[in-house]
């Protein structure tokens, strides 16, 4: 069994920490070891603190949100009304996938505020109409390159697996909220297109991305996080959707999510956590993915789309992801911000640092571990 005053402590401890956390000591030093080594480092100061609008941010907003919406802290609204408010007021970076992210977490405030509904109308008219589309009209992943420049990095006819979370969620939020049937339908469309184009049916697991181009998976590598993005977010999903989601659909994402659900349980360390390589046990044990894997297999077991053959593997889960709190709320042993890679030494050498989406991933898990066994049906 799950100890939930303790639980109840390290969450406090992460929320806190994530409202304050600050860009690492020692970064001249990682940007001159990134120029010596090649190692990817993550974006500065993007990936690191609360005060960006990017998609790390927009995790860190969302697991926020989670925490609230099950134990209404009333700090912890003031804190994301302040937080979208103070942005509202300066310039919001370019349009694109990953900045779409912390819309997930506006959508949930816009009764209030007609500004915060303005936004949401208008950037959901921009993914179905300007959004870059790759062949088959997946979403193509474009991403933030300088904010201040407004330039992008456009993997052209490219579809990545975090759009889902950093994207497609957003839009089924936003179609349910304004009736709108197309937005609902695109999104559907997108979850279709990644289990099209990015699962893999021998083992269960997602690839990170697929190019329309070269017609292929790049290094057709298992990434911890890039997993997770699914785990993570398909049961939300089906929640958004309710009953606008058609039962055949419904039917595949829950078997799809019960079979990638069985693989990572049988590639769960002793420790565990999951490695960033899935199925590398030399690759180093990844706490972010590891956290976003713990959080969707504990509400399915909660929403009852998994068994109680599954209690072991999140408790593991729990004890793992609690072993990578320091004392001062940081959570350790997450990856940096982690672009397509050709091969398994590009995701095994990722730098590792304090992120924000670590903390915020961390929070989701452990919200979910204290709604433990009070059951429910989607």
């Amino acid at each position: 069994m799950m100890d939930k005053a303790k639980i109840e402590k390290y969450l406090d401890l992460v929320t806190d920490r994530l409202i304050n956390l600050q860009r690492p000591d020692g970064e001249e030093e990682m940007l001159k070891r990134q120029k010596e080594t090649n190692q990817i480092i993550g974006a500065f100061p993007r990936d690191f603190g609360m005060e960006p609008w990017d998609w790390p941010q927009g995790v860190g907003l969302y697991g926020m949100w989670k925490r609230f919406g099950n134990y209404r802290n009333e700090a912890i609204s003031d804190y994301l009304n302040q937080w979208f408010s103070r942005h509202l007021g300066e310039d919001i970076p370019k349009q694109n996938i990953n900045t779409t992210c912390p819309l997930l977490t506006l959508a949930e405030l816009t009764e209030k505020n007609p500004a915060y509904e303005k936004l949401c109308n208008d950037w959901a008219r921009w993914i179905m109409e300007e959004l870059p589309r790759t062949e088959e009209n997946g979403f193509q992943h474009t991403t933030t390159k300088d904010a201040s420049k407004g330039t992008l990095n456009m993997n052209e006819n490219q579809m990545w697996i975090d759009t889902l979370f950093m994207t497609v969620l957003f839009l089924a939020k936003w179609g349910i909220k304004t009736g709108n049937q197309a937005y609902m339908e695109e999104a559907v469309h997108q979850y279709l297109m990644m289990i099209k184009y990015l699962y893999e049916r021998e083992t269960r697991l997602f690839y990170h991305a697929w190019d329309f181009t070269d017609r292929s998976n790049f290094g057709k590598v298992f990434w911890c996080r890039g997993n997770s993005w699914y785990t993570a977010s398909v049961l939300d999903f089906v929640e958004i959707m309710g009953d606008n989601l058609g039962q055949a659909v419904k039917e595949i994402l829950l078997d799809t999510f019960r079979a990638q659900a069985s693989a990572l349980k049988a590639l769960q360390s002793k420790n565990g956590l999951w490695h960033t390589v899935l199925d590398d046990a030399g690759s180093y044990e990844e706490t972010s993915g590891s956290a976003a894997i713990t959080y969707g297999i504990l509400k399915g077991i909660r929403l009852g789309i998994l068994g109680d053959d599954y209690k072991d593997t999140v408790n593991r889960a729990i004890e793992g992801i609690l072993g990578n709190i320091r004392e001062d709320g940081t959570v350790m042993n997450v990856s940096a911000g982690t672009p397509v890679g050709k091969d398994r030494d590009h995701y095994k050498n990722i730098f590792i640092a304090p992120m924000a989406y670590g903390q915020s991933l961390c929070m989701m898990a452990l919200t979910e571990a204290l709604l433990a066994d009070s059951g429910e049906n989607i």
